[in-house]
């Protein structure tokens, strides 16, 4: 009898120590310690009055521009820098179609880009990076080589080709097209336009579960330090807003959802290369090294990890990359510049799903 009361109370202990243990241990040590806990910042709306909104057009150095056929479902943003900036990026997904991702790595002789291409086609297209490369050359931006310039512009690509027409895809033309309208102005729109025209999201059912998505934007200020993160959000995964699904894979009727994770766990998926991957890139006026740079990128990655369930799969091709805007020479620690990034990138997928909804009949129309 003994031994059974013995064995009752250990396993409540047991179990009432898994939900208490963190915080009265927590507790009991900071007041050993004699931590003032009155300030403390424990959630996400105690974040929101320690940093200040800001309109994404609101960053200096860098200029937005699109181009997209809206018939077909695809499209291009192009992420101009007037003065080259210094960037970096982590590739977490596993299936990436890229440009010159490589020449971001701190170990590698970096150049300042001169922009950034965002695109649906997957590896078609990558073309569009063509027509950027020219439109820039023409006006004059890039490295002087001595023998002529050598424009500096990555990419990365969505697959949007289930999405629309799977036979038009971003090419050289709409990259030159979407380039010069970012010069003229600048133009960070969120939802069907540029790069997210084709995006879609929860796929592990296939298109007919799925749903529509976008590129969406966010930004903040804290003190004098700025960060922006736009986002193409194509994800297998669901999408989350502080814990609650607002986007992904439906039933079949889609009158409600179904877990794109439970459906993983149980291989109940039809066709994984059904059109994934998102893609993001963090802007800050902060004055940092490359390396630095690409640790940004890295935890800029667990606002997404936060959003999207599953992400980084081998189905995706997840990549993010960070910029230090030219002339930003904000001095900031590397830690509360990918806090806040971390923080920006869930406002900016919450933007990209919320700015692209539209009536589930158009939405099969196009799949």
């Amino acid at each position: 009898m003994k031994k059974k009361i013995f064995l009752g109370l250990f396993a409540a202990i047991h179990i009432c120590g898994l939900s208490i243990f963190t915080s009265c241990s927590k507790n009991n040590d900071e007041k050993m310690l004699g931590v003032d806990t009155t300030n403390r910042v424990d959630n996400y709306s105690d974040m929101d009055n320690l940093v200040e909104s800001l309109p994404f057009s609101e960053l200096q150095g860098i200029s937005v521009g699109n181009a997209q056929d809206n018939d077909a479902q695809t499209g291009v943003t192009v992420f101009f820098f007037p003065e080259a900036s210094m960037a970096s990026a982590v590739v977490l997904g596993g299936g990436p179609a890229s440009r010159e991702v490589p020449l971001l790595d701190p170990q590698r002789n970096t150049q300042p880009l001169n922009a950034l291409v965002f695109s649906g086609g997957s590896a078609y297209g990558l073309a569009a990076s063509d027509g950027v490369v020219t439109c820039l050359e023409e006006h004059g931006y890039g490295y002087n080589t001595g023998y002529g310039l050598l424009t500096i512009v990555c990419q990365s690509c969505i697959f949007d080709l289930s999405y629309g027409k799977s036979n038009i895809r971003p090419d050289r033309e709409m990259g030159y097209k979407a380039c010069q309208n970012a010069i003229a102005s600048n133009s960070p729109l969120s939802g069907n336009v540029g790069a997210g025209t084709g995006a879609t999201v929860g796929k592990p059912g296939g298109m007919a579960t799925a749903q529509k998505s976008g590129i969406g934007y966010a930004a903040a200020r804290l003190g004098q330090l700025e960060v922006g993160v736009a986002v193409v959000v194509n994800a297998l995964g669901d999408i989350f807003q502080d814990g609650v699904k607002i986007a992904g894979m439906t039933t079949i009727d889609r009158k409600g959802f179904v877990s794109a994770e439970q459906a993983v766990l149980k291989n109940q998926y039809s066709d994984l290369i059904a059109g994934n991957t998102t893609i993001a890139a963090v802007f800050t006026n902060a004055h940092l090294s490359v390396a630095d740079l690409q640790k940004v990128a890295n935890m800029a990655s667990t606002g997404m990890a936060r959003s999207i369930r599953p992400v980084f799969t081998m189905a995706d091709g997840d990549t993010v990359y960070a910029i230090s805007l030219s002339g930003g020479m904000i001095l900031s620690d590397v830690n509360t510049v990918g806090v806040l990034a971390s923080l920006v990138m869930e406002k900016a997928i919450a933007d990209a799903i919320l700015a692209s909804k539209i009536a589930d009949e158009e939405y099969l129309h196009n799949i």
